[in-house]
């Protein structure tokens, strides 16, 4: 099936529409330190042998800075979820994330975002408790300040995290572009078994892709 077209005011919209300057935002989810190195997240134990932290190393995180460099270079806004209690006790935190004994302190060097992205000044940091950045932050409402339409995902995790961030995005009326080679989860199997079950969401492609649509933002 090929991609639907919809008249949206003067423009003919696809799932892939190319982006347009000022309208195109980044937003890298949950690259934190306890989720990134290994061995700090206590929920999932993983060394840095396991697939997760090999796929991290090897191909999300390289492919996570050349898209971040190349969306500075085009002027995009780029956002950032933490997992971040607002209290030391983590009080404020879902009941799911307190079912599953998830918390990550206000202001914890554990829950920093990655060096490797670490943000800049007038880039944004929204800290959530919750699996959905939709439903914990006021995310919504600062994409729609910043004139957002074309909304670029990566991070983590595949099926969980970015996952929800793809569908709440979609149902929000946002052109979701997914970034297959810069997100992971614990195995091949649910990385590629998630990209399948949202993929009526979204765009999914690949970080040369991204890359490629960034510099012509830039160029223009």
């Amino acid at each position: 099936m090929g991609m639907i077209e919809v008249q949206y005011g003067k423009d003919l919209l696809r799932r892939d529409s190319a982006y347009e300057p000022g309208m195109t935002s980044v937003l890298f989810v949950d690259m934190q330190r306890i989720w990134c190195e290994p061995n700090l997240d206590p929920t999932h134990p993983q060394d840095a042998d396991s697939y997760y932290h090999r796929r991290l190393r090897n191909t999300v995180v390289p492919n996570q800075v050349r898209i971040l460099d190349a969306a500075r270079k085009a002027g995009c806004n780029v956002l950032h979820t933490i997992i971040e209690s607002l209290t030391l006790d983590g009080r404020d935190r879902s009941l799911d994330h307190k079912l599953s004994d998830m918390h990550v302190p206000k202001g914890s060097p554990e829950g920093q975002v990655i060096d490797a992205l670490k943000p800049i000044d007038n880039e944004i940091i929204l800290p959530k408790t919750s699996s959905g950045v939709f439903n914990s932050t006021n995310i919504d409402y600062v994409l729609r300040n910043l004139n957002t339409r074309y909304l670029i995902i990566a991070g983590v995790v595949t099926d969980q995290c970015v996952d929800m961030a793809v569908r709440d995005a979609a149902d929000r009326g946002y052109l979701v572009t997914v970034v297959a080679d810069a997100c992971a989860t614990y195995s091949q199997e649910r990385h590629e078994g998630a990209l399948r079950a949202y993929s009526g969401y979204c765009w999914t492609t690949n970080t040369e892709t991204v890359i490629d649509r960034l510099n012509g933002l830039a160029a223009a």
